[in-house]
């Protein structure tokens, strides 16, 4: 039999099942499988039924099915599970056959499977996908990486289902070999985290500080989502504060505050330590998490520690527009660490990263898409090698606009014991970074003084390390000068 299908998908979940219909609907024949053979008779026979789609039964009958070179894409769990479908599928397939993982894996398990199987003549794609449920069926982001001779080959399906913006650029394009396309996905999950956690402390300082209902705090959103904030995470809060149930309670009060987490924002954190990138309003989402977790604990000590009462009585119209101050100028902080991260990343591994491309492919189809976003690509594209996104004209007077409100509604909080540590920790690196001197000269005299670490001096040239006998009992001999 003549093989039929363009490309193979591996399981069949709800993000497995919606990315097969785009495909169907965008012409391509797709052959799936899934360990579970039952859920592939009950998809085409439901989802699937009246498409082109081609159910298999085993691995085996799943690659006869594919034309060459044969492109298996699997939406499977991160980890083993990833590796044991490769396993299966590679007696099956022959060299310059394609194989795409889908799922949020960790960029450094790309970059070994993109080695292993290149060893073995075929080609790998570790690719990000973005936009959930909705994003897969309607049109998600794609970020690929992996072996660069696969690209051909899969960037016309991937670009026709991936979302599109206002002039019909697709939110997919090649990211970078290895692991790129999954280091992209983590930085953007890990953004994503910030934003969810900024959104909440504005929030909580309506709700707990300002004592405003659900219906006002559903305004408010819903207004901030007309202007510069204008983004899908404002569009669904803006819905979730006025969702009721059929007795009129609003939902939301009846949800339990501890957060879940499946490990992208604490991997981007990770990266972020390991190349000395200062992720820290992501770092404060991700222990945000942690903290709401120890529910038992807190209820305990809300009976036992005491602080200031959190109510606000300064003009709730002005200072709730200053919690959108604080939110816009603390997202513009979050993304400007998020492409700290990227760059460096892009000299550690030497992947050349196109950052106004990466913030077009954010623009449409993910969770994080928004207005802003544009702004970001076109500063970008002014100045591709821009250090810093705090240094381009437009965000530099962005924040300037909007730093006094930034800055009250971080103090206010802090006075009513109103807990905020993503407002504050971009407002503390915002400081920090347009600080000429700081105080590491102290930090680093001390590390000198008890561990013989060796300082730079400013009267010398840069790279030339001293030590001290502080105490005159410690000798001369010093430790060596790293950065870990």
């Amino acid at each position: 039999m003549e093989p039929k299908a363009d490309i193979a998908l591996i399981g069949l979940a709800v993000m497995g099942q919606n990315l097969v219909l785009n495909m169907d609907d965008h012409g391509f024949t797709v052959v799936v499988y899934n360990r579970t053979v039952e859920k592939v008779d009950r998809f085409l026979a439901r989802e699937a039924r009246g498409t082109k789609v081609i159910g298999a039964r085993s691995i085996e009958e799943m690659v006869a099915q594919l034309k060459r070179p044969r492109r298996i894409m699997m939406l499977v769990k991160a980890g083993q599970a990833v590796d044991d479908f490769i396993e299966q599928l590679v007696p099956y397939l022959e060299p310059g056959d394609i194989i795409i993982d889908g799922g949020n894996s960790l960029y450094q398990d790309s970059m070994r499977r993109t080695k292993y199987l290149e060893k073995k003549g075929l080609f790998f794609i570790g690719t990000g996908v973005s936009g959930g449920e909705e994003g897969a069926r309607t049109g998600p982001s794609i970020m690929p990486g992996g072996s660069p001779e696969a690209w051909p080959y899969v960037k016309d399906i991937f670009q026709s289902i991936s979302a599109k913006v206002d002039d019909g650029a697709p939110c997919c394009d090649w990211v970078g070999r290895d692991g790129a396309g999954h280091f992209v996905k983590m930085v953007h999950n890990g953004i994503e985290y910030g934003d969810m956690q900024l959104i909440c402390e504005a929030y909580q300082l309506m709700r707990d500080g300002l004592e405003m209902t659900n219906a006002e705090m559903r305004d408010a959103f819903d207004e901030w989502n007309k202007g510069d904030l204008d983004s899908y995470l404002i569009e669904i809060t803006r819905d979730i504060l006025g969702y009721k149930e059929e007795n009129g309670d609003y939902l939301l009060d009846k949800i339990l505050d501890t957060a879940g987490q499946k490990g992208t924002g604490k991997w981007t954190v990770i990266a972020s330590q390991e190349m000395g990138m200062p992720l820290s309003l992501i770092a404060e989402a991700v222990y945000s998490r942690c903290v709401s977790s120890l529910k038992d604990e807190r209820v305990n000590a809300s009976t036992k520690l005491r602080g200031p009462r959190p109510k606000i009585t300064l003009d709730k119209a002005k200072f709730v527009d200053q919690i959108r101050e604080a939110l816009y100028a603390s997202k513009i902080i979050s993304y400007t660490q998020g492409f700290m991260l990227l760059r460096a990343a892009a000299k550690e591994y030497g992947w050349k990263l196109n950052y106004g491309n990466i913030a077009l492919m954010w623009r449409g189809g993910c969770i994080i898409r928004s207005r802003f976003l544009g702004k970001i690509k076109e500063a970008y594209d002014k100045k591709p090698k821009l250090p810093n996104l705090l240094l381009d004209t437009f965000f530099k007077k962005e924040v300037r606009l909007n730093q006094k409100g930034w800055r009250n509604v971080v103090a206010t909080a802090a006075k009513k014991g109103i807990p905020c540590p993503a407002f504050a920790s971009a407002l503390a690196f915002y400081d920090s970074y347009r600080t000429e001197k700081l105080p590491a000269n102290l930090l680093q005299a001390q590390r000198d003084y008890f561990g013989a670490h060796t300082y730079e001096r400013l009267d010398q040239p840069r790279g030339e390390f001293f030590h001290t006998n502080w105490t005159g009992r410690g000798g001369d001999v010093s430790s060596s000068t790293y950065n870990a």
